[in-house]
C-alpha cells in the first residue's frame, strides 16, 4: 500500500482555481498509469482533515472531536494498493507520485487476512 502524505499547501492546491488543474492533472496521470500497467488493485483520494472525525474510548467513554488530533506538517491524502512482487516495484511507483516531493509516500504492506478460527 502506497500512503500519499500532502502538506496543507499542497492539499489546498485542491480547489485553488488557479492549481486545481495542474494537481488533478497530475494524480489523474499518475494513478491511471498505475492502473495501465496493471499493478493498481484499489485505492482512494481522502477528503481533507478538516472534516474528519476522530474518536477514543477512555474507560468505556465516547471522546469525538471534530477533524485530526495530529501534531504533523503533513496530511494523508489518499492511499492505492498495488499488487506488486517485490519493495522495488512499490519504490518505483511511490517515487513517482505527484505528492512526493512536497511530502513523502510512505509504503506499507498490507497484513494477510487472519487465519480461520479451529473450531
Amino acid at each position: 500500500m502506497l500512503l500519499f502524505n500532502e502538506t496543507p499547501e499542497e492539499m489546498g492546491k485542491r480547489t485553488d482555481p488557479a492549481q486545481a488543474d495542474a494537481y488533478w492533472g497530475g494524480w489523474t496521470a499518475y494513478m491511471g498509469a498505475i492502473a495501465q500497467s496493471g499493478a493498481m488493485v484499489s485505492g482512494n483520494g481522502l477528503q481533507p482533515p478538516d472534516v474528519s472525525t476522530t474518536i477514543r474510548v477512555e474507560n468505556g467513554k465516547r471522546h469525538v472531536v471534530d477533524g485530526p488530533f495530529t501534531d504533523t506538517k503533513e496530511i494523508l491524502g489518499g492511499y492505492v494498493i498495488l499488487d506488486v512482487a517485490y519493495l522495488d516495484g512499490a519504490l518505483e511507483w511511490a517515487a513517482r507520485a505527484p505528492c512526493v516531493s512536497a511530502g513523502s509516500v510512505e509504503i506499507r504492506p498490507v497484513m494477510p487476512p487472519p487465519p480461520a478460527p479451529t473450531n
